[in-house]
């Protein structure tokens, strides 16, 4: 008889960067991997006890020709560059380590998801955003590839999306409060487990959260991928992203989100997307950065209780109640 698995946290962690904004139309979230990079990722990553840090680079991601695609703007470049990401996260995957994907704007969440899948085809999806990323071409707005990703990974979607040339090579949602009326059709219509800003509010965030992996993971053995949009946090605690929403997840909610994600060591994928450095002053931007610095943390391992200076916890403690 086989036994059940036994899940622990993996304390080796793999870094991608990915510089691609192209699946919005505001500058800036391409520099965001060498931002975070700047601002400490992997030294702060390293402090954590016992993680082993590796730095796999960026995705380059040359010119390529445009690919005329109604309401879909560049095709061509999206598709070229997530199919460069989902090799390199399979590759990271199977390093036996667990991928940190740094975007980049969200339409890398189906690179990142792809490569994940073709390592782990059992693997949940949490989709942590203030949108539902689950529009077609048909349905979006603005025609912006990063409100596509969930559409374009999930299968019962497949009926609404024509071809789409250049993506052949492709083999859950969180934090909901700007959804779009057909997202939320599609939400209601598949009954995919979620939870909005008014379920944190009356439920908190450690039972919102808890009950989305047992409706997706009933056995508690599945392995899971998270991907992060910064604008999920309240618009004062991420303030340098393209889509702010206000009402949002709190930085204190966001880091006890992935600490209960962390802790049921099956954690094997996150991204952290949509910083953009190029809005706001340098107050924003530091603030951005350090938010999504502590959500990867808490994702990592960090703990926030800390640890007492060496040597203190062997001193005498009086009883206060001694005379």
């Amino acid at each position: 008889m086989s036994q059940e698995k036994k899940w622990e946290p993996l304390k080796k962690v793999g870094i991608i960067g990915v510089p691609f904004e192209k699946g919005q139309k505001k500058y800036g979230v391409s520099v965001a991997p060498a931002a975070l990079r700047y601002a400490g990722l992997i030294q702060q990553l390293s402090e954590i006890d016992g993680l082993d840090v590796k730095d796999y680079g960026d995705i380059e991601t040359p010119g390529i020709e445009e690919v005329k695609m109604e309401n879909m703007a560049h095709l061509a470049p999206v598709s070229a560059c997530n199919k460069k990401l989902s090799k390199r996260v399979s590759e990271v995957l199977r390093d036996d380590r667990v991928v940190v994907t740094i975007g980049g704007d969200h339409s890398i969440g189906v690179g990142t998801v792809d490569g994940h899948y073709q390592v782990n085809n059992d693997m949940i999806l949490i989709w942590v955003d203030a949108h539902a990323d689950i529009n077609t071409n048909k349905t979006s707005d603005s025609g912006s590839v990063h409100g596509m990703p969930v559409a374009l990974l999930v299968k019962e979607f497949c009926s609404y999306w024509p071809y789409l040339p250049t993506m052949d090579w492709q083999g859950t949602l969180v934090s909901l409060r700007s959804v779009d009326h057909y997202e939320r059709l599609a939400i209601e219509k598949y009954k995919i487990p979620t939870f909005a800003m008014e379920d944190v509010e009356e439920h908190g965030i450690k039972k919102s959260i808890e009950h989305v992996l047992k409706k997706l993971d009933p056995e508690n053995k599945r392995p899971i991928h998270v991907s992060f949009d910064i604008d999920s946090l309240d618009a004062l605690e991420a303030p340098s992203t393209g889509t702010p929403v206000r009402g949002g997840l709190s930085l204190r909610e966001a880091i006890n989100l992935m600490e209960i994600i962390y802790a049921t060591g099956r954690l094997r994928a996150v991204d952290l997307v949509e910083i953009n450095p190029a809005i706001g002053d340098e107050s924003d931007r530091k603030k951005t950065i350090e938010a999504g610095l502590c959500v990867l943390k808490a994702a990592l391992g960090f703990s926030r209780r800390g640890t007492a200076p060496r040597g203190v916890i062997d001193l005498p403690v009086q009883d206060p109640d001694a005379q």
